[in-house]
Formats: C-alpha cells, structure tokens, sequence
C-alpha cells in the first residue's frame, strides 16, 4: 500500500530548538487538533486552522530562548497543560494561555532536555540531571558525559521509577534514584530519546533513541540488564535524527514511527508482521526537521505528520488529496475557494512590499542623518563539525535562517575538501602562502538562491593540527558575517570506543611530573575529539580509541602525576609524545617521559594499511586506463576484442572515475602515513632515515607487502 502525503506549510515563527512543538489531544477522535510551539525569540504560540487559515489561540510575549516543550497532566488523563524549558526556568501553560507555573529551577547551567510524567519533573543540562516531584528536589546526578536528552519510563504502567539519560559518549544510562542502575552502549553518541507507540511498547520498557550520525534502535529496558530489540543502520548516509514520534499515518491500526533529520529529512517506518521497520515514505525538507508530530491539523478525518524546521516553518505533509473528487457545484465552489486565497495572498504581499519599502526609505535617511548609529543585523546559525567512522572524515553542517550567500573557509592546517553530493554551491578556491601567513586553504562557497543549508566534507591529516574558520555571510542587508571556528585536533582522525582489542601488539608512552588531573585531562583534550571538556568523577580514568581511518587503537590511561598511553600505531605515540612535552613546556611543567617500543606493532599496522592501499593503487590504474579503452572502443566500434578484466573496467568507467574524484589525495594519504610510520619507528631508535624515504617511495610505487615488510626490517 502507497502512502501519499501532500505538503502544507503553515505559518513561521522564530527559530526553534529541538523538540519545541507539540500536538494539544483531539476532543473527539479525528477531528483538528490544536499545536503549540516555542521559538528562541521565547515565544510561545498555540493555533489551530480554520478555513486553511492559521489562527491563534494564543501568543505570549518574547523572553527567553526556549530549549524544550513538554505536554503534562495527571497520570492516565488527556495532556494538554503546556511546559516550557527557558534558561534555568519551567513555565507552565494552560491549553486557553494561562500561566499556571513559574518555577525558578536554579541551575547554574541552562536546562538542555526535559521529560514530564504527572507531577514528576526530570531535567537536565549540560552535565547535570535532576528529578523533581511537585517542584520539590528528589535526585541529582552529575554525568561524565554531555546529556543530550531525558525520559523516564512510563510509571503509570511499571511500579518504578526509571530514568535513561542519552548521553554524548554513545551511552544509554538507566538511573534508580541518584545512582546508575547500568549502563548500556548504542551505536552513535544518542541526540533522541522516545517511548516505542508511545507508551514504552507491550511491556512498557521499549525505548527508541536515534543518534547524531543517523541510527535509529529500539532498547528494552528491563530491571537488570538492556535487550537490543532492533537497528537500523544509515545505509543512506542520511543526517542525524532529532526527532521521532509514533502514529498510525498508514492507517492499518498499528502505529508506524515518524522520524526527523537534521538534513531536512522525514521518514515514516510501519511494522511487519516479525515487528521489524520498514520504511514505507520519505520527503526531503530544504533544512532541518526540530520537532515531529502525527495527528489532524488542517481538516477533519484526514490524518497528517506536522513538522517543525529549524527555521520556524511548521510544515504538514497530508493525506487529504490536493484533487478532489467532485461534481460541478462542488467544482465551482473549490474554483471560487482557490481564488479568495490568491486574492488575499496578492494584498498580503503587496501590503509586505510596501512596508519593505518604507523601512528601507526610513533605514536610508537614520543612516545618513549626523547621528547615525550604524545597527548590524543579528542572525542564528546553527553548526555541526562531526567525524563520520565510515569515511574518516569531517562533516561541516552550516544552517542559518535566512538565504546564505556565501561561506568562506579558511584553515591554518592542510585539509582536503571532499565533494557532497547534496552540495550545489559553486567553490573556488584560492591562492595561499603557507609558508609567510599560515593559510593553507582559502575557499569560497557561492549559494544558489534560497539555500539555507550547506553541508561540507573535510578530512585532515594526523599530527597536524589547528583551526579551521568558516565566515557565513547571508543575504541581508546591510551585509554581515559571522565567522564559526573549528579545532582540528592532533589526533583528529581518533573517535571515542568502549572496548578495545587487547591484545594487539602495543607500544607504551608513559609520563610521570607535577601536574594535576585537571592537567592531564586538559592535555588529552587538546589532542582527542569526543573528551569531555570537564574532568571526569574520580581519581583516575581510562578512555578508548579507534583510529576511523586505519582502524589502530589507542587507550589512555591518567591520574595527578602520572600518565600511560598505549597504542598498536607507532606515529600515534609519536605524535602524542611531540604534543604532550610541548604542551607542558608551555606550562613550565618538568615532563619525565619514557617509552616502550614493540617492533612487532610495525608490521601490525603495515598488515592494517594493506587492504587500504592494494584497493587505492588497484583504483588508481583502472582510472588511468579507461581513456585509453575508450580510445580503442571508438576505433573498433566495440569491445569485443577486450579481455574481459578491461571490459567490467569500461562498464564501470563512470562509477571509478565518481569514486576515485571523492577520494582525492587518498594515496598520497596511505603514502604519507607509510612515511610516518617509517620515520617514527627509527626515531624511537635515535636513527634518522630522512636520507632513505626516496627510496621507501620507489617501494611503494611497484607495491608488494613482503618487500615493504623486508625493507622497514632491513632499514
């Protein structure tokens, strides 16, 4: 069965976070629904349509940036009172506008999540999370992570309380009062968190969460331990999930799950008969879906899934058909509809147009006049810098809320931009002096007309390390810019595990001197992606990592006075140790460091880059050879005579040459790190070899392993 949903927009409000709109219950079943929504400006508005219209039933004043909105009311009763989250305050709102609540939470942070069932209250912020009963304290716990998102489980239908906190470091914590129950790991840092059919599924422990690099998943969370039900991985390389619900759109009686994304995607998921999802529609929005509903908005008896964007769109995508079905009264009548709304649409953009113009006249003469202050526009921009496992590269979401007219990108370290499919900016790059001004990337991104979204890849090189600057410049006037800055760390290419392999060769650094645990943990953030900026609970700690290019390992070890670094890739210590004694030089902090080598970790990782390496020259020369096949192709008029190797090479010519393109510098990269590996093993010896890598390269050139093996061996 085909679902077929048609779009409606609306009406717009100010820029708004993630989950900030919420359907108000139906009086009777199928019949308009009422929605209510908070925006940065710390607007709250609830409208309803009539006539295709939008009408308020109410609107408050501007105050603070709304974080969260929640639906509330005693336990197993309709929700219709109103909760907003803005800075450290909860207000509360009648489904009429009252306010029924102001509740002054005193956080010193600003509240991030917010979950509500009856008079229960659970927040959290950045690191901190509270539970409240009747605005009375209950429980508090200080997570070692960022906190993205909060739930509980629903108390109405288990006889206990269970919080789950989704948590940056791609970890599910289940909570009993302050303390940590257990703790679960998903496949991506969490951003969402949602009961399954809304109500926590058949036994009420079913718990969906989707993650910032795409993955959606459904957890049971039972008193002892969590049960993986079900994953879907993002084959489709889509954005990262913000928001999910659960409705019955097909309308087959069982509810599907309607998902949002930060790259402006929705996509409904129904159920087969072995419970698994299948997705059965999606729809691409031109940016970011905030929030996600499914209900009756926009006409009686036909069902809907309303959108929020980041921008303050609140989008339907409807099953009410745009052609009805109808006989020549009914024709007319629809005709003359149509035309009243054109009518009143022209004299809304006209009487738009003429205040354009008069703000413009009014802008002009403030600006001339000998008092002029000169007022730069203020604009939202909402960022993103995330490393993606599969392709060991950065991604770089910019979103603003009007049109961009261009963003430039400059960097002080070298990087390699990588095509996006989705990209259809034009880029032109430009000269740079390295050596007199530290530029080693200036580039140029011109939007088409209307883009509010632009999504860039990028991929760094390990050991190298600075900032990368993006200046955002909309189309407003008068012209302004922004300028977003982005640390490209010296093991950027590392991500956060839990587990590692143990029993890989490894090689060990070790640093013992007077510094803190607040230093050292300052120190492995400043090389490390995914650490959290405050130092963890305790007196020690251990973090994992996994190299997303070559798939080595690292794990780190510190307390006050000392710390233990061990990694199977010797350029890995290597550029930790450079790092690390220049970072305590700086600080005046007398460093003792000492290393244990593990000559069998050389030829470990030379066996890693194998596969890498083989599939890239073996690339490479197909790529080289197909204009010279289709040279012979033309002149024979077939390619019968070829053997069939250069045939499938011909067949597949254009996807080659797509792959070879969004890889560029791909080689070279395996070529560099091959180098690195080299040099750095003889430099732990005390050897310089700088003298023989021509001839390591001569190597590498006519590839084969055993004597790339014989030659680190033989040097």
């Amino acid at each position: 069965m085909d679902l077929n949903l048609n779009r409606a927009d609306y009406l717009q409000v100010g820029v708004t976070s993630q989950k900030t709109m919420k359907l108000l219950p139906a009086s009777r079943h199928r019949t308009t629904q009422k929605v209510v929504i908070g925006d940065h400006d710390g607007v709250v508005m609830c409208f309803g349509m009539k006539k295709g219209e939008a009408v308020a039933v109410f609107k408050t004043l501007p105050g603070q940036k709304i974080a969260r909105l929640e639906l509330g009311g005693v336990l197993n009763t309709p929700q219709e009172k109103i909760f907003i989250a803005a800075g450290s305050e909860i207000r509360g709102f009648t489904k009429r506008g009252k306010q029924f609540l102001s509740f002054e939470t005193n956080l010193t942070e600003s509240i991030k999540a917010m979950h509500i069932s009856g008079s229960d209250l659970f927040l959290s912020a950045s690191y901190i999370y509270n539970h409240y009963c009747d605005c009375k304290d209950q429980h508090y716990y200080l997570s070692g992570d960022k906190i993205n998102d909060v739930i509980c489980l629903p108390v109405e239908r288990l006889p206990r309380i269970t919080p789950v906190l989704a948590c940056q470091d791609r970890v599910l914590r289940v909570l009993q009062g302050s303390d940590v129950m257990y703790e679960t790991e998903v496949p991506g840092p969490p951003t969402v968190l949602a009961l399954h059919n809304g109500n926590g599924g058949d036994s009420g422990e079913d718990l969906l969460f989707g993650t910032s690099d795409g993955k959606l998943g459904l957890i049971q969370i039972t008193t002892s331990k969590p049960v993986h039900k079900w994953e879907i991985r993002n084959e489709k390389k889509r954005g990262g999930i913000l928001c999910v619900d659960s409705f019955d759109i097909v309308g087959d009686g069982v509810k599907d799950l309607l998902v949002g994304r930060d790259d402006g995607m929705v996509e409904v998921y129904s159920f087969d008969n072995a419970n698994e999802p299948v997705l059965r529609f999606d729809q691409m929005l031109s940016e970011s879906v905030t929030s996600i509903q499914g209900g009756c908005i926009g006409k009686d008896g036909y069902d809907e899934i309303v959108v929020s964007t980041y921008s303050g769109w609140v989008t339907g995508l409807t099953t009410e058909p745009i052609h009805k079905e109808s006989g020549p009264g009914e024709e007319l009548k629809i005709n003359q509809e149509m035309q009243n709304k054109i009518s009143s649409l022209r004299s809304e953009l006209e009487h738009l147009q003429y205040k354009v113009l008069q703000e413009r006249e009014k802008y002009q003469q403030s600006s001339q006049s000998s008092t002029a202050k000169s007022a730069v526009p203020s604009f939202s921009v909402n960022d993103k810098f995330t490393l993606n496992k599969d392709d060991a590269s950065y991604s770089l979401i910019l979103e603003v809320q009007t049109a961009i007219d261009n963003v430039l990108i400059q960097s002080d370290v070298p990087i390699d931009l990588l095509d996006v499919d989705k990209n259809s900016a034009v880029v032109s790059f430009s000269s740079c002096d390295s050596e007199s001004n530290d530029n080693f990337l200036l580039a140029t991104y011109r939007c088409q007309a209307n883009t509010t979204r632009l999504e860039l890849k990028i991929r760094s090189i390990e050991g190298q390390y600075g900032t990368l600057q993006a200046y955002v410049t909309p189309r407003i006037q008068p012209k302004t810019c922004q300028v977003r800055q982005y640390l490209i760390k010296p093991l950027s290419l590392h991500q956060r595990t839990h587990f590692i392999d143990h029993d890989r060769p490894m090689n060990t650094l070790t640093l013992t001197g007077q510094f803190s645990f607040a230093e050292v943990h300052s120190w492995v953030v400043f090389c490390l992606p995914e650490v959290p900026e405050k130092p963890p609970a305790g007196e020690c700690v251990t973090f994992y990592f996994q190299n997303t290019f070559l798939d080595t390992q690292l794990e780190s070890t510190y307390r006050k006075g000392e710390g233990v670094f061990k990694s199977d890739n010797i350029s890995t210590i290597s550029i930790l140790k450079d790092v690390l004694s220049k970072e305590a030089t700086k600080r005046k902090i007398n460093l003792n460091i000492s290393y244990e080598i593990n000559e069998v970790s050389v030829k470990h990782t030379l066996k890693l880059i194998h596969p890498k390496l083989e599939y890239q020259l073996l690339l490479a020369k197909k790529v080289q050879l197909i204009d010279a096949l289709k040279e012979l192709q033309v002149h024979e008029g077939n390619t019968n005579f070829l053997i069939p190797e250069y045939r499938c090479i011909l067949e597949e010519a254009d996807h080659l040459q797509e792959e070879y393109k969004k890889q560029p510098a791909h080689l070279e990269r395996l070529y560099g790190m091959i180098t690195d590996l080299f040099i750095d093993k003889f430099k732990f010896k005390g050897t310089n070899v700088k003298t023989k890598v021509p001839l390591l390269l001569e190597i590498l050139d006519n590839y084969d392993q055993n004597a790339l093996i014989a030659f680190f061996d033989a040097a």
